[in-house]
């Protein structure tokens, strides 16, 4: 049970794990922000285009509800709510978007990263024959 807990110390502690709660934190709140301009910028907008107060009673009834002469809901009706679902699509899509952006951003950075690294030292073999080739090379002008 020791290295149970051990190594799920180790896990936890790793700099993935606060980088995801850290992201999933952001992502909550973002969320959010999304959630209000979609809700109460675009929504209005296209509402204003679909010609409807509401946008997310927007629904088509594929069958009335059937009620009883005293007025008593028998049967449900069957409605297919697609404003709501607009909505929900155009949230989906300015995340989505949002993210493709900030992916896109984070790759560029790492590419400019990796090019900025510094070459590799030669091993020992290799400066060792550099300084031969060097000695070679003096020794070869100084016959002439």
């Amino acid at each position: 049970m020791k290295k149970f807990i051990n190594e799920f110390k180790e896990f936890a502690l790793q700099g993935n794990v606060f980088d995801l709660a850290i992201g999933v934190i952001i992502g909550g709140a973002f969320t959010a922000i999304v959630n209000s301009m979609v809700t109460d910028i675009i929504t209005p907008i296209i509402s204003l285009i679909a010609n409807t107060s509401n946008f997310e009673t927007l629904e088509y009834v594929m069958r009335d509800a059937v009620l009883s002469p005293e007025g008593e809901v028998i049967k449900e009706a069957v409605v297919f709510r697609y404003g709501s679902f607009l909505d929900s699509v155009i949230s989906f899509l300015i995340i989505a978007f949002i993210i493709f952006l900030m992916v896109r951003a984070l790759n560029r950075f790492k590419r400019n990263e990796a090019v900025v690294e510094e070459a590799p030292t030669p091993s020992d073999e290799v400066v060792l024959l550099e300084k031969i080739y060097e000695t070679l090379q003096e020794n070869k002008d100084i016959r002439k």
